[in-house]
Order: structure tokens, then C-alpha cells, then sequence
């Protein structure tokens, strides 16, 4: 895609402003909105008989009715959550059952959630800033700061 632009940057191509929304394949409507609005606390936008949009800070998230295929990787979805909030829903989920499909071991708090179809969420406290800082300390093994 890039090359396809030419030899000048992509940022001074066009403008870039960030994440616009992620879609989820979902099978059952009523559980997942449930679950993000319920659980996670995102604020219902709209519904209609095959979907929703869902909105949480400057995230939207499209859930569609569908047959969904998690991935079976480390592949997820990592939302900003504050320290409490991720204490909180830890709390809540505690007696229920919803799955955790990894420990935190990284900088930050986070919690590793699959979702009803077994979507990878990762509820996150950190920031590309602090999780940079956290490598100047302690670097990846084979770490390389890009230009």
C-alpha cells in the first residue's frame, strides 16, 4: 500500500488521525452487547436486527450478527482501561464465566478476557509511552529502536 504512493510518506499523502472502529462477528446479539455494555461499560450507540454499534471513549465497535472465528494466536483487541475499572470488572467477572486467556506480564495493568464467541481482549492501563519507557529499562530480547 505504501509503495502504491509513491516516494513520499503516507503521513504527508493523506491524513491519518487514528483507529476509526472494529467490527466483531458475533453470534448472539443480545449476550455480547450484554457483555461489552454490561461488563466492560460501553455505551450502546444503536441497534438494528443484525448489529450494533457500541462506543467506549473514542473507540466504536461494530458487532455483527454472524458466525464468528476467533483467532487461535496471541492475536487480541486492547482497550484503554483505567487501574480501577480493570480492578473492578476482575472483581465482577470473578463469578461468572467469563474466561481469562492470559496473566498480565507486561508493564501496566492489564486483564486478558475472551469475549461470549472467544474474541482476545486485553484491558490495558498503559500507553505506547510507558510500555517504550518500560523497554529502556528492560528491552525484548533482540530489541532494536526503529528510525
Amino acid at each position: 500500500m505504501v509503495s502504491a504512493l509513491g516516494t513520499q510518506s503516507i503521513n504527508q499523502k493523506s491524513n491519518i488521525n487514528g483507529f476509526n472502529h472494529l467490527t466483531l462477528s458475533v453470534s448472539d446479539l443480545d449476550r455480547s452487547c450484554s457483555f461489552y455494555c454490561d461488563l466492560l461499560g460501553f455505551k450502546g450507540e444503536v441497534r438494528w436486527r443484525t448489529g450494533a454499534y457500541l462506543s467506549y471513549a473514542n473507540c466504536w465497535l461494530c458487532l455483527s450478527l454472524g458466525g464468528p472465528s476467533p483467532s487461535q494466536d496471541y492475536s487480541h483487541f486492547a482497550f484503554t482501561f483505567d487501574e480501577l475499572s480493570i480492578s473492578m470488572i476482575s472483581q465482577n467477572i470473578r463469578s461468572s464465566e467469563v474466561k481469562q486467556w492470559q496473566k498480565n506480564s507486561s508493564e501496566g495493568d492489564s486483564l486478558y478476557l475472551e469475549d461470549p464467541d472467544g474474541h482476545k481482549l486485553e484491558l490495558h492501563s498503559g500507553s505506547l509511552e510507558t510500555r517504550l519507557e518500560s523497554l529502556r529499562k528492560t528491552p525484548y530480547d533482540g530489541l532494536m529502536w526503529l528510525p
